[in-house]
């Protein structure tokens, strides 16, 4: 007899931040796809997504609707939206190879940090409870840090693309010659950068912490 208790492969697809996630996928596809017509929707569609991107993590609490397909879902639209958006600004500005390194960073740090996670029997990649990193730990443990940090990097970047005039255009000076003629980008700048920083510190600890994991569980199944 079937067991009506638990639910069925549908209806887990069709958890409301499941959907929102399909929905932002969708929305990602069109953003990217006129880009370089219209730059301004580009930068709303991409930034509505991403406000997405917390709502499905709150209905999903709501809801009682929390699955590991959702929490899948969620990291590899974050990690293909980012991507996405670092290659056409390497595209845009030079030197791109900044924008690839960061690229390959983002990618390398949560792919070990969710291999790790699960390697070690953890129900989520955000289970750092373990870790000796104070920052590693406030990251992961506090929503609005996590929140401010990786808003900071999404704002930079699309304020980096609107800044962009054509393909042969140096980052450093764009952003420093946009901060220098309005206290408005001066302020959304400076925050932006701190976020940034912390966000690519946190990357480059949760690659060392997520490699000793996996260390530590070939040393403990050889003993």
């Amino acid at each position: 007899m079937a067991d009506t208790s638990r639910p069925s492969t549908l209806r887990v697809y069709l958890y409301v931040p499941n959907v929102i996630g399909y929905a932002r996928i969708l929305m990602n596809c069109f953003a990217f796809a006129i880009c370089f017509k219209d730059k301004r929707l580009f930068s709303v569609l991409y930034f509505v997504s991403f406000v997405f991107d917390a709502l499905d993590g709150w209905f999903a609490r709501k809801l009682n609707q929390v699955s590991t397909f959702g929490a899948v879902l969620d990291m590899v639209t974050d990690r293909i939206s980012t991507a996405c958006l670092l290659v056409i600004l390497s595209q845009v500005y030079r030197p791109g190879f900044i924008f690839l390194s960061l690229l390959a960073l983002d990618i390398a740090s949560h792919w070990l940090q969710m291999y790790s996670s699960f390697l070690v029997g953890k129900s989520s990649h955000k289970d750092v409870k373990d870790s000796t990193s104070w920052l590693f730990k406030l990251y992961y443990g506090n929503r609005k840090f996590m929140g401010y940090c990786c808003v900071s990097c999404e704002v930079l970047y699309i304020v980096s693309f609107l800044l962009a005039k054509n393909q042969t255009e140096n980052i450093v000076e764009v952003l420093v010659t946009a901060a220098t003629q309005s206290w408005l980008y001066f302020t959304l700048l400076s925050l932006s950068l701190i976020g940034w920083a912390i966000k690519q510190l946190i990357n480059v600890i949760q690659i060392k912490t997520a490699a000793d994991a996996c260390v530590h569980y070939d040393i403990d199944k050889k003993r």
